[in-house]
């Protein structure tokens, strides 16, 4: 391996799920990479955001806000989602300041290539880009925007919210990654994460990779927890745990309206 070569994992969307972000964290050290971004949405729908938001303090260098982090932060948005207010009340006042105060997105250099992290899309936390998208949508996500700032654009560009991982390139070397959710993984239930691998601030072309991660762990005691904890829907909770169906599906009896999948609270 080249010896300047570094590695960075990206998590995302740990909703409250502290037993897999544990697992997932313990994974990304065993493999001796240091460098963890969080891309957002660390709260809401598991029943332990206050720990996950203290374990992601202490373990991930870069974090950006996701939409639950800004939902939760947001008296009126909790206004139109009364339920959201269990999730809200078991943060601590200054985690809630600090979820609120978090940046939208994140640039960096690796291998000569300018890479973009963010929660949904360049637009908003609340702006979802499905795995079936067009060329516009996709070309949209390298769009410089109010939330991304001014800077040259990016060549890659990570992000969570759909909880669905793959990757698409185009022929103009423009790479879009999704990262997948750590406490929420859907379809495949099991917990992912993205790793890449390149030299580190080089502004050079160099050796450059993005490996995908699944990561088992004991769900049953996660869900055992959530019904313990008296958060609301821990129901539907346990059903997408342990089958990784969204809840939408199968609380009204169809099929997904897509299949990437919608967890805007």
């Amino acid at each position: 391996m080249h010896s300047s070569l570094e590695r960075i994992a990206l998590v995302s969307d740990v909703h409250g799920n502290l037993t897999a972000f544990q697992a997932v964290l313990d994974d990304i050290a065993a493999r001796g990479v240091t460098r963890v971004f969080n891309l957002g949405d660390t709260v809401g729908k598991g029943p332990r955001g206050a720990a996950c938001v203290d374990l992601s303090r202490e373990r991930c260098e870069v974090h950006v806000q996701g939409n639950w982090e800004a939902s939760l932060t947001n008296p009126e948005r909790l206004a139109g989602f009364p339920i959201a207010a269990w999730w809200r009340d078991e943060l601590a006042e200054e985690q809630v300041k600090w979820l609120r105060d978090l940046p939208l997105s994140h640039d960096f250099l690796m291998s000569g290539k300018r890479i973009r992290v963010f929660h949904a899309s360049p637009q908003s936390v609340y702006h979802r880009v499905f795995f079936d998208h067009g060329e516009a949508e996709f070309l949209g996500m390298f769009a410089n925007t109010e939330a991304t700032g001014d800077g040259p654009a990016p060549d890659v560009v990570a992000y969570g919210d759909i909880h669905d991982p793959y990757l698409e390139s185009n022929r103009h070397g423009r790479t879009l990654v999704n990262v997948g959710s750590v406490g929420n993984a859907l379809d495949d239930p099991t917990p992912g994460y993205v790793i890449l691998e390149g030299v580190p601030d080089s502004t050079g072309p160099a050796p450059f990779s993005i490996q995908f991660v699944r990561v088992a762990y004991d769900h049953e005691s996660e869900i055992a927890f959530a019904h313990r904890s008296g958060m609301p829907e821990a129901d539907v909770w346990e059903v997408e745990l342990r089958t990784g169906v969204y809840r939408a599906t199968h609380r009204e009896g169809r099929k997904p309206a897509y299949h990437r999948h919608n967890c805007t609270p």
